[in-house]
């Protein structure tokens, strides 16, 4: 394997494409085995992750966050406009800081949410059970686009998206419809995405994060992890 691709446990890659590489730096997940249930003690600590952001970003716009330009400047290297298209991570800020608490969904999706929150980077997350083979990240062809969760379809055309063997299935913006995890789910995948100017040394702190968090209210178990891409 080379710094754009890794091989995960049960033998597929996750590769990022020639023309996303000088772009892109992720970090590759899996979670081995996971429990999906209802958890309040997720919703406790991001509340309280919650009022530490409000009171630190307090009356500043989006664009004077510090913290969020990594995930704005990846979405404008892949010709997305970040006040259009917001990168997940923005979203679940600019909610809390309107004092509005996050949709409970489940331990693992509240537990993702959280992560996000806390080093402010888009993740994707799925079923691994679910996603067809090998996975490729690079942008979208013309009329490339998936059904996202509770809503319409994503459009990819050229923006940047994860694709399988039966096609795309997720983006920085909104996980698919159909590899989302569920009260069922047992294994997962989760991609955290940044530019490829991101250390990887802070990459790895990411992972912990998730890592850690997903052990704590999940009860997961670290499979693999890998740094795809990110400066030195």
């Amino acid at each position: 394997m080379n710094d754009h691709t890794t091989r995960l446990p049960d033998g597929r890659s996750v590769q990022v494409a020639a023309g996303a590489r000088e772009r892109l730096c992720c970090g590759v997940i899996v979670l081995d085995p996971i429990s999906v249930f209802d958890n309040p003690l997720v919703a406790q600590a991001t509340a309280e992750v919650g009022r530490i952001l409000q009171q630190k970003h307090d009356g500043l716009l989006p664009s004077e966050i510090e913290g969020l330009a990594e995930a704005r400047t990846l979405y404008k290297s892949f010709g997305m406009d970040p006040s259009r298209h917001r990168p997940s991570s923005e979203a679940l800020l600019r909610r809390v800081m309107k004092g509005k608490d996050l949709y409970q969904i489940s331990n693992a999706v509240d537990s993702c949410n959280l992560a996000c929150l806390k080093f402010l980077l888009p993740v994707g997350m799925y079923d691994l059970d679910l996603v067809a083979g090998d996975v490729v990240l690079r942008s979208g062809h013309e009329g490339e686009s998936y059904p996202g969760i509770r809503k319409g379809d994503v459009n990819l055309s050229g923006r940047l998206g994860l694709f399988d063997q039966d096609g795309p299935f997720g983006s920085p913006t909104s996980d698919s419809a159909r590899t989302c995890v569920f009260p069922g789910t047992k294994r997962v995948l989760a991609i955290i995405m940044a530019t490829n100017d991101y250390p990887a040394a802070r990459m790895t702190a990411a992972v912990d994060i998730f890592i850690d968090l997903f052990t704590e209210h999940c009860k997961a178990t670290e499979s693999f992890r890998a740094i795809l891409g990110g400066s030195s």
